[in-house]
């Protein structure tokens, strides 16, 4: 008989693609990805530019990206691919 899990009781809340990449980032990114979170931006995926990651992080009204050192920039000249 397997025991059933509580949903409630369930700790993980992101997938584990999600872990993986917030793993590539630094604290001052994840503090910066977190407040954006707020507003509804998901980390989508992390470039390497120039020797450094930069997050990338889309939601309904747009992209944003975070440099290493935490800042935002929500009106970045990227282009994401469908």
């Amino acid at each position: 008989m397997q025991a059933q899990v509580n949903p409630m009781e369930e700790r993980r809340q992101t997938s584990p693609e999600h872990s993986a990449l917030w793993d590539k980032l630094s604290l001052a990114q994840k503090f910066s990805a977190s407040s954006l979170g707020k507003f509804g931006y998901e980390l989508v995926f992390v470039r390497n530019e120039q020797g450094r990651n930069v997050a990338v992080l889309t939601c309904a009204s747009g992209v944003a990206v975070i440099t290493e050192d935490g800042d935002i920039n929500t009106s970045p000249n990227i282009r994401i691919r469908d």
